[in-house]
């Protein structure tokens, strides 16, 4: 299983970033801020820009015993390929290796396709999606950056000035239009965005 307390992100009191890395150290930095009575915090996921609400009470073993808890939103953004946990003993049989039953609904003429193949459909169907998710990997990821960009925009910056034009050079994928368009922001958001929303690209 992923371990949670690994997932990266980010951390911002106001629009001053306060912490960034693995997710079990920055949810102790959060803490220490807030027990200062600091100001607004937010921490970031790094891999889709989402806030993340995490329960800080308690003591540094508190806080990170209920970090797993997270575990759930991340698989149901379809972020891992982790199998489900068995909720008791296997039975006899073969095992399920994570593979869940879902419905899914084709023409006559796709099932006779999928019929014929080796392996059958659900085989068929696996190859498949491997295929399609191996050539679309990079229009994937440049999608994904530029939503969790604007995710991260959207919290911070929704009320700050060129705020739609940001928006439409991220999209575009300008990053000299979005540099410029985040001039006058702090410097600390400005360059978060431009980190996840060119994620992988030099």
């Amino acid at each position: 299983m992923t371990d949670v307390a690994q997932r990266p992100c980010t951390a911002f009191e106001g629009d001053r970033q306060i912490a960034a890395g693995p997710l079990g150290q920055v949810a102790l930095a959060v803490k220490a801020r807030q027990d200062a009575q600091a100001g607004p915090l937010l921490v970031f996921d790094d891999v889709t820009g989402r806030v993340l609400d995490l329960d800080l009470r308690g003591d540094e073993a508190a806080i990170r015993s209920r970090l797993p808890a997270l575990a759930s939103l991340f698989g149901a953004l379809g972020e891992t390929d982790d199998p489900p946990t068995p909720a008791g003993p296997r039975g006899r049989g073969r095992p399920k290796l994570g593979v869940v039953a879902r419905e899914v609904t084709l023409l006559p003429r796709h099932w006779a396709w999928l019929a014929a193949q080796p392996g059958g459909a659900s085989v068929a169907l696996r190859k498949l999606v491997d295929q399609a998710r191996r050539e679309s990997a990079g229009d994937d990821l440049r999608r994904q950056s530029a939503e969790a960009a604007y995710r991260v925009m959207a919290a911070l910056a929704g009320d700050r000035p060129a705020f739609e034009e940001a928006s439409r050079a991220l999209f575009a994928r300008d990053a000299g239009r979005l540099d410029e368009a985040m001039r006058d922001w702090p410097r600390d958001l400005a360059r978060y965005v431009a980190s996840l929303a060119f994620r992988g690209e030099g």
